[in-house]
Order: structure tokens, then C-alpha cells, then sequence
């Protein structure tokens, strides 16, 4: 009876990590899509619409089979409000700016970028929230931000001056999704992530829509073929399925091993780019990646001792998720 429990355990730990890490990649094929498709002339305001118009009943089909399962209880004005905003911090302008970037860095660089979000929450709450950061959180910080410069530097030698540009939209973006991971802790644990996240898509659906309308007035109606389906692929496959993989496997294995499983994100991006969009791979560039890589590990793993209750936790918890912009 122990052995088969044991089993059991084992088998929901691998299947919690294999979806960890599916869900991490997918995530980063969304800066493959977007390149791709800016090559048949799309710009970003159509895409970001084009996007959160087709992820946005995914989601709903979601919502719906959630409410199905188990009652909900009704939020108020105030909270609705509220998810306008983490909409607009989370999805809409985190997305907009990262998109904006995109045009200017490789996917390899944004990637690794904003696999940062997490220092800048750190961060955020020290000089915000006024709370501690121990030494090793800061010297976690700082190999992180110095692989960061690396691979920058890697993307300057070939771009110029635009690599400046792109870098701080993409950080700006880093930013933006880590208040939105700050202000949508609360909220969690009250209305749950699914509510969370469909309110807030949908607000971002609504904003992105009007954006790309005040800007190209029929843009979204004028598309080439193939921006529409690379638009469905990205709402679906790289949006909607990953955001579904890891929020059961934070619910089967908890949020800071779904973190580290998130180490394949910036990894699968880099070689993404070479095969797809012929972007170099340099050593400077790998050297880059792994010291990013060391110090999440470091701060997730600093995370996990200090909060040992964390892998018990429900899926109504979204620390260590990918970023959706």
C-alpha cells in the first residue's frame, strides 16, 4: 500500500514537472510568432487585438467549465475595478510594450529579460513594501541583471542603438507584469486565478481592441492569411494551453518547482530563434543565459526554504507562473 502511494506520488510529481516545463515553452514560442508575423507587415497594436480577441472566449470556455465544477462566490464593483486595472498592468500594457521590443532585440534577449520579473517583484517590495532581502536574494540580483547585460551586449554589437530602445520596453514590460504579480496576490486568494484571469484578459480584450481601432481603424479586418493564423496559434497554443499546464502543475508540484521547470523557457527560446528566425547563438549568449538562470534558480530556491508550505498550496497561486505578455 506504501510502494503504490509512493508510485502514485512519484508519478504526480513527473507529470507536474514535464507539464511545468511544456507550459514554459509554449510561453516563449509567442516571441517566434510575433517576429514571424511582423515580417508580413503587421504591427503591434493589431496583434496584441488580433491575440486577446481569439484567446479571450478560450478563456471564457475555461471559466465556464470552472464555474461548472464548483459555485463561486459574486465580486463586487470594487473588485471588478480592480481587475480593470491588473488587466491593463498584466496583459495589455506589459503585452503592448513587449511587443514594441520585440521589433527592436532578439526573442532571445526578451526572453531572458523577462524571466527577470521575479527580481524586480523582489525589488518592488523592498523599496515599495519595505520588505527584507537577504544577502543571498542580492547576490542573486546581481548575477542576474549581469547575465542580463551580457547577452545585451551580444544584441548592441549587431543592432546599435536600437538594442537600447528594445531592451528598456521589454524591461518596462518586466516591470509592469510584476506589479501586476504583486497587486494580483490578494485577489487570488479571494476570487481565485481562473476569475482572475479571465476578468483581466477580458479588460485587456476590450483595451487592445480600442487601441488598435483609435490607431488602424480596420487593420484587424485587413490582415494577410497568414498573421490571422499565426495570431490563432499564438492565443491558443502559446497563451491559453500554457497558462492551463502550469496552473495544474503549480497545483500538483507548487509554484517554486513550477519555477525552476521555467528555466526551459529562455533556453527553448534561444535555439526557437536559431531554427526559426536564424538568430545567432553565440557564447556570450549562453554565458548570459546560464548566470540568469543561476540566480532565479537561487531566489526561487531561497523562496522555497523560507516558505516550506508553498508546494501544498492550491492552484490559486501564481508565483513562478511564465509571464502571458
Amino acid at each position: 500500500m506504501h510502494s503504490a502511494s509512493a508510485a502514485d506520488h512519484h508519478r504526480r510529481y513527473l507529470y507536474g514537472i514535464f507539464m511545468a516545463g511544456i507550459g514554459a515553452m509554449l510561453f516563449s514560442g509567442k516571441a517566434i510568432l510575433v517576429k514571424l508575423s511582423f515580417a508580413y507587415g503587421a504591427d503591434s497594436e493589431t496583434l496584441l487585438a488580433l491575440r486577446m480577441l481569439m484567446a479571450m472566449p478560450l478563456f471564457w470556455g475555461i471559466f465556464w467549465w470552472e464555474a461548472r465544477r464548483k459555485p463561486m462566490s459574486p465580486i463586487t464593483w470594487l473588485d471588478r475595478g480592480k481587475l480593470f486595472l491588473l488587466g491593463f498592468l498584466g496583459y495589455f500594457f506589459s503585452s503592448y510594450i513587449d511587443f514594441l521590443g520585440l521589433q527592436y532585440i532578439s526573442v532571445g534577449l526578451e526572453r531572458i529579460v523577462l524571466y527577470l520579473t521575479p527580481t524586480i517583484v523582489l525589488l518592488i517590495s523592498y523599496f515599495v513594501l519595505h520588505k527584507p532581502i537577504s544577502r543571498l536574494q542580492w547576490y542573486a540580483l546581481v548575477v542576474g541583471y549581469l547575465g542580463v547585460f551580457i547577452v545585451f551586449i551580444q544584441d548592441a554589437s549587431s543592432t546599435g542603438i536600437s538594442a537600447w530602445l528594445g531592451m528598456i520596453l521589454v524591461f518596462g514590460s518586466a516591470c509592469s507584469y510584476a506589479m501586476y504579480m504583486i497587486g494580483s496576490g490578494e485577489m487570488v486568494q479571494r476570487i481565485g486565478s481562473v476569475r482572475l484571469v479571465v476578468y483581466a484578459s477580458t479588460a485587456s480584450a476590450f483595451m487592445s481592441v480600442l487601441q488598435s481601432t483609435f490607431y488602424h481603424p480596420s487593420a484587424i479586418f485587413e490582415q494577410a492569411l497568414p498573421i490571422y493564423w499565426l495570431s490563432l496559434l499564438n492565443a491558443s497554443v502559446c497563451t491559453v494551453i500554457p497558462m492551463l499546464l502550469i496552473m495544474i502543475a503549480i497545483h500538483r508540484i507548487g509554484s517554486p518547482l513550477v519555477a525552476q521547470a521555467g528555466i526551459l523557457g529562455p533556453v527553448s527560446t534561444i535555439f526557437m530563434g536559431y531554427l526559426v528566425l536564424s538568430e545567432p547563438i553565440t557564447w556570450m549568449q549562453i554565458s548570459g543565459m546560464s548566470l540568469v538562470m543561476a540566480a532565479m534558480w537561487l531566489l526561487v530556491r531561497n523562496n522555497g526554504s523560507v516558505k516550506k508550505s508553498s508546494t501544498s498550496k492550491k492552484s490559486d497561486d501564481f508565483d513562478g507562473a511564465e509571464p502571458l505578455n
